[in-house]
């Protein structure tokens, strides 16, 4: 094993303030060993599964695409909250009271796991406990912000109401939730990683897990021209590779952060939320020596709306709210949504024996994900969890999950008729701007074009390779999304993020 100083990457060309150098070990794996459990992706949910399993005598491998905490990981705000964007009202209408009961469960449970790890592995990651703020600006909010304290109380989630709330933004009524947190991911996620390593684990990065072949009670997983062996797979990639049944259950969306230094000092020690639609959320981080004012929100889903004019509809409300003297850091990232509310873990129904996934986070996935990756070692070990149940992916809850299911899902079926029979846009490749990415149709068929920095002209099949949709330009991360499932391609038909697992198909102009 050797230390190898590396600059951690993410999935897109924007830098969050979690990106920072580091020593990243480098193991090799024997090709002849069958492994316990081989799991793919090297974020919070991979990371805490893989170290459970091997703490538990297991022999695993950590397989990563790219860096540790490519994805979601090294671009999330960070916050860890006892209150989830699925309302435990919500909850309690889709999976009863005791369902509503489980997950309040999960989510304090995702935010223990967190704190358990600092604690006993001392990890210098900033982490922080902090009260959170939820605050209604007219009488509708007024409305949710009652039903959101109702919901709480129902599944004994300490909440009060309150009339001070750390925020420049007129409000009418707000909630105060003690306990939640704050942290720094990357810190925390690379000493749990050192920690597996300790342990005796295996972690493999830029190793892309191209297929999977299962038989004999054995999968192989074909990575270039070596294949790792293993009795189990785990897919901690936020939304498994390939087309499976969670495609239709997930929606991908993107949500945008700025990291801001303020003219004042009015930074608040706090997590702060209003309940706008889509949301904003607040809080503060020390980042090199520097007080930063963490804002993020203009949820969208992937592919759908204008990522600068969200960039820029944030940046007006930062400053309409807040004395800025300089925006430090501006980010995107990415989640998925499931349609009944709760995330999707365990067993895939549609691949063979032993083979699990976790999905379906929604904002939460720093708590969702650590409890999910519990889960899952759970299930291979054998060990009985409660959790497992309420988040099977074998669940489907025909009533409460249709309403989301047809709205999250109608836009998909219109891509896949419109993108196949009507160009956005039919433009000579002369007319495709530097630093621009353009749809634009060349002998009947439409190609995704960028002329990078130099001049030189990126063409690509429009067509996403997971089924078909057309993607589109994303200017903010110089990737090309697709609107239908979130995968995402880097300017030379690369696959950034699944669920896409074939790069874009090169047009030669």
């Amino acid at each position: 094993m050797k230390n190898v100083v590396s600059k951690l990457n993410r999935d897109g060309k924007q830098v969050s303030p979690w990106q920072h150098t580091s020593k990243i070990p480098v193991i090799h794996h024997h090709e002849n060993m069958v492994y316990d459990c081989l799991i793919v992706g090297a974020g919070i949910t991979g990371i805490t599964a893989a170290l459970k399993l091997q703490l538990a005598g297991k022999t695993t491998l950590v397989a990563e695409a790219f860096t540790i905490g490519y994805g979601t990981t090294g671009g999330t705000s960070a916050h860890i909250n006892t209150f989830a964007d699925t309302t435990y009202t919500e909850a309690e209408s889709a999976f009863g009271k005791e369902g509503a009961r489980q997950f309040a469960h999960a989510v304090n449970e995702g935010l223990n796991l967190i704190r358990k790890n600092v604690e006993e592995y001392r990890i210098d990651c900033d982490f922080k406990i902090l009260p959170g703020y939820l605050y209604a600006e007219d009488e509708e909010q007024v409305k949710q912000l009652d039903d959101i304290y109702k919901g709480a109380v129902s599944v004994e989630v300490p909440v009060e109401y309150v009339s001070d709330v750390p925020t420049n933004v007129p409000y009418q009524k707000a909630l105060k939730f003690d306990g939640q947190a704050q942290f720094e991911p990357i810190k925390y996620l690379h000493r749990l990683a050192q920690e597996y390593l300790k342990a005796g684990g295996i972690i493999l990065q830029y190793t892309k897990i191209d297929e999977v072949e299962s038989g004999d009670g054995v999968h192989v997983a074909k990575t270039g021209q070596t294949s790792i062996k293993a009795k189990s797979i785990i897919y901690a990639t936020h939304m498994p590779p390939g087309i499976n049944v969670l495609n239709m259950r997930c929606a991908p969306y993107r949500s945008y952060v700025f990291g801001v230094k303020l003219k004042d000092d009015k930074y608040p020690d706090a997590l702060v939320y209003d309940l706008q639609e889509p949301y904003h959320y607040v809080r503060t981080h020390v980042i090199n020596g520097q007080k930063l004012l963490i804002i993020g929100g203009n949820d969208h889903k992937t592919g759908h709306d204008d990522e600068e004019a969200a960039f820029a509809d944030l940046e007006e409300y930062t400053r309409q709210y807040y004395n800025v003297d300089v925006v430090k850091y501006r980010w995107s990232s990415q989640y998925y949504v499931p349609v009944d509310g709760l995330p999707y873990v365990g067993e895939m129904p549609d691949r063979a024996d032993g083979i699990y996934c976790a999905t379906g986070f929604n904002g939460n996935g720093m708590m969702l994900g650590s409890v999910s990756g519990a889960i899952l070692a759970d299930l291979i070990l054998g060990n009985a969890n409660p959790l497992s149940q309420l988040f099977s992916i074998k669940r489907f809850k025909p009533i409460d999950g249709f309403t989301e299911f047809v709205k999250e899902n109608a836009d998909v079926a219109w891509h896949f008729v419109a993108d196949r029979f009507k160009a956005e846009e039919i433009k000579a490749l002369n007319d495709v701007e530097t630093g621009v990415g353009k749809i634009i149709e060349l002998d009947g068929k439409k190609v995704a074009a960028y002329r990078d920095e130099q001049g030189e002209l990126h063409t690509l099949s429009s067509v996403c390779t997971h089924m078909g949709c057309t993607v589109k330009w994303n200017t903010t991360e110089k990737s090309w999304d697709c609107p239908c499932h979130g995968a995402r391609f880097d300017i030379d038909g690369n696959v950034v993020t699944g669920p896409a697992t074939v790069n874009l198909e090169k047009v030669n102009v």
